[in-house]
C-alpha cells in the first residue's frame, strides 16, 4: 500500500511539474503580445486549466494511457521508474529551456520501463505483446499531425481573420461554427456508441472471441450481446430529450441487464479474491498453479450466492461471500460497500460520459463572440488602428483561457491513466471505468497548481523565438491549438499541448511569410520532440533495473 500512495504522490508531482513546464503553451502568446503580464497570464491559464475538469467528462485520453502497456508487464515498480524517468526528462527539458512533451515522456517512460520489465523477468518478448502497438503508433503519428492540424488550422483562422470584408468573414465563421459543431455531435455519438457496447461487452467478447473463435459457448455470448446491443441502439438518438438517465431507464425497461448486474458483483468478488495478482504470479512462475486453482474454487463457490442477490440483500449476500473469501473485518466492510450494485446508475454513468454539449456549447459561445466583436467594431464604431489593436488584444484573453480548457483537459488525464493503472495493478480496482472520483479532481488541481508557478524559461522560445507574434495572430494561435486538442481529446488520442501551438504558431507566422518564421528554431524543436520518447524509455529502463536492484 506504501508504494502505491508514493506512486499517486510521485504522479501528483509530475502532474505539477507539467503544468509549469508546459505554463509557457498557455501563456507564451497572450504575455509576448503584452495582452498580459506573466503574472495575471498564469493565474489566467491556470484557472481554465482547473475548470476543465468540469468539461471534459469522458477520459478517452486516460483511458488510453492507461492501456498503453498490457495487463501483465503492468507493476507497482514498472508504474515507479516509468514516473521517475518522465519526471527527470521534464525537469532537464525545463532546466534548458526546451519545449518538449511531458505527454511523450510520461507514455516513452511508462513503455521503456515495461519493456525493461518484461526482458528481465521473461527474457526476450516480442515487443507487440508488451506495449499496445496500435495505440502507441497512433501516439508516435500524432508527433507530426498535431502540430500539422494546428499549423493548418491556425493559419485558416488568421487567414479568416484577416478578411476586411465583415459578410466573407462572418460567413466564414458560421460555416466553421457549422462545420465544428456537426464534427462533436458526431463524437458525441460514437463515444455513446463506443460506451454502450464496453457496458454490454461486446467489444471485450469480440476480442475473446477472435483468439478462440472455435469456442461455441462464447460464440453464444458474444451473439446474445450483440442482439441487445442492436436492440438498445436505436435509443441513443433519444439521448437529447431525455438525457443519459432517461434513456438508461428506457433501456433497462426494454432488457434485462440483471446479467450485467452479476457480472459486476463477479468482478467485485474476484477483486476481492486477488484473481488479478494470481493470474499474473502464473504468468510469472507456472509453479503457483494451485494458488491460482484455490483462488477460483473461492471464486465459484460464490457464483450461487450472487444468484441469491435479490432474495438475500447486498448486505447479506456480502456477508456470506465475506466467509467464503476469508476476509477479515475492514476487508469485509469493504465488500459490503461496494456490493451496492445499482446497474441502472452504472449505465446512466457510462452514457453521461459520452455528452460533450457542454464543450460543444462552449466553443459556439467564443465563435459568437468573435462575430458579435467583429460586427461591432468594423460596422457600429468607426473601426481605426488603435481599435482594431485593442479588440485582438481582449480576443486574446478568450482564445488563450480557450487554449488552457484543452491543455488542462489533455493533459491531465495522463496523470489519471498512470494513477489508474497503479489502482488496478495493486487490486484497488478490477478496471480504469472504476477509478474514483478524487483521482480527476487531483490531477486537475495538480496541473492547475503547476501552471500558477509558471515556466519562464520556455515562454522566451515560445513567444519570441519561433516568429514574432501579434494578438491577431496570438488569437489565430490559440485558437487553432484549443480546437486541435478538443478534437484530439474526444478521439482519446494523448498529444502534446507544447507540439500543438508551435505547430500553431509556425501557422500564424507562415500566414505573413515563409521567412517570418525562424526555421532553425523549429528544427532545433522537432529534434527535441523525436528524442522524447526514445530517451526517456531508455532511462526509466536504467530507473527500472536500479530499483529492482534495490
Amino acid at each position: 500500500m506504501t508504494l502505491v500512495v508514493v506512486i499517486i504522490i510521485l504522479a501528483l508531482v509530475f502532474d505539477y511539474i507539467n503544468g509549469f513546464h508546459d505554463a509557457a503553451n498557455s501563456i507564451a502568446t497572450v504575455v509576448s503580445t503584452k495582452v498580459l503580464t506573466p503574472f495575471q497570464a498564469v493565474i489566467w491559464a491556470a484557472l481554465f486549466n482547473f475548470l476543465a475538469f468540469f468539461l471534459f467528462k469522458d477520459h478517452a485520453v486516460a483511458n488510453t494511457i492507461n492501456k498503453t502497456v498490457f495487463e501483465n508487464f503492468v507493476t507497482l515498480q514498472v508504474i515507479l521508474a516509468g514516473l521517475i524517468a518522465a519526471i527527470f526528462w521534464n525537469l532537464l527539458t525545463w532546466w534548458y529551456g526546451i519545449p518538449s512533451s511531458s505527454s511523450h515522456a510520461l507514455i516513452g517512460s511508462f513503455a521503456g520501463a515495461a519493456v525493461a520489465h518484461a526482458y528481465i523477468t521473461k527474457g526476450y518478448v516480442p515487443l507487440g505483446e508488451i506495449i499496445e502497438m496500435d495505440k502507441t503508433i497512433q501516439t508516435v503519428m500524432f508527433i507530426v499531425l498535431a502540430p500539422l492540424v494546428g499549423m493548418v488550422i491556425s493559419s485558416y483562422v488568421t487567414l479568416s481573420t484577416i478578411q476586411r470584408n465583415i459578410y466573407l468573414k462572418g460567413g466564414i465563421i458560421l460555416i466553421s461554427s457549422f462545420a465544428l459543431y456537426s464534427m462533436f455531435g458526431y463524437f458525441m455519438n460514437q463515444k455513446m456508441d463506443e460506451n454502450l457496447m464496453k457496458f454490454l461487452k461486446v467489444d471485450k467478447l469480440k476480442k475473446e472471441l477472435a483468439k478462440s473463435p472455435e469456442d461455441e459457448k462464447l460464440k453464444a455470448k458474444y451473439e446474445a450481446a450483440s442482439a441487445k446491443y442492436e436492440t438498445l441502439k436505436p435509443m441513443l438518438a433519444d439521448f437529447k430529450k431525455l438525457e443519459a438517465e432517461g434513456v438508461a431507464k428506457e433501456m433497462a425497461a426494454t432488457v434485462d441487464l440483471s446479467e450485467y448486474r452479476d457480472k459486476e458483483l463477479m468482478d467485485i468478488v474476484s477483486r476481492f479474491a486477488g484473481m488479478d495478482k494470481a493470474k499474473k504470479d502464473v504468468f510469472y512462475d507456472a509453479s503457483k498453479q494451485a494458488e491460482l486453482d484455490a483462488v477460483q474454487t473461492k471464486i465459484d463457490a460464490c457464483k450461487p450466492l450472487i444468484k441469491q442477490y435479490d432474495s438475500l440483500g447486498h448486505e447479506a449476500c456480502a456477508e456470506q461471500i465475506a466467509v467464503v473469501l476469508d476476509l477479515g473485518g475492514k476487508q469485509s466492510d469493504k465488500l459490503k460497500g461496494s456490493f451496492d450494485v445499482n446497474i441502472e446508475k452504472k449505465l446512466t454513468k457510462a452514457l453521461d460520459k459520452a455528452d460533450n454539449r457542454p464543450l460543444t456549447y462552449s466553443m459556439m459561445a467564443v465563435f459568437a463572440i468573435f462575430l458579435l466583436t467583429y460586427i461591432f467594431v468594423e460596422k457600429i464604431r468607426v473601426p481605426t488602428a488603435n481599435k482594431m489593436a485593442n479588440m485582438y488584444k481582449r480576443l486574446q484573453l478568450l482564445s488563450s483561457a480557450a487554449f488552457s480548457l484543452g491543455h488542462g483537459g489533455s493533459d491531465a488525464q495522463k496523470v489519471m491513466g498512470i494513477i489508474g493503472a497503479a489502482l488496478i495493478a495493486n487490486g484497488d480496482i478490477s478496471e480504469f471505468k472504476e477509478l474514483p472520483n478524487w483521482v480527476p479532481l487531483a490531477c486537475y488541481t495538480a496541473i492547475a497548481l503547476g501552471t500558477l508557478s509558471g515556466g519562464w524559461k520556455i515562454v522566451k522560445t515560445m513567444g519570441t523565438r519561433i516568429t514574432k507574434v501579434t494578438p491577431l495572430e496570438g488569437v489565430g494561435a490559440e485558437t487553432a491549438g484549443a480546437i486541435t486538442l478538443f478534437m484530439t481529446a474526444q478521439m482519446g488520442i494523448p498529444v502534446s499541448s507544447t507540439h500543438t501551438i508551435t505547430g500553431s504558431i509556425i501557422g500564424v507566422g507562415a500566414t505573413k511569410r515563409l521567412s517570418a518564421v525562424r526555421w532553425g528554431v523549429t528544427r532545433s524543436l522537432l529534434f527535441a520532440w523525436i528524442i522524447t520518447i526514445p530517451i526517456s524509455a531508455l532511462v526509466a529502463g536504467i530507473s527500472y533495473a536500479i530499483i529492482q536492484a534495490f
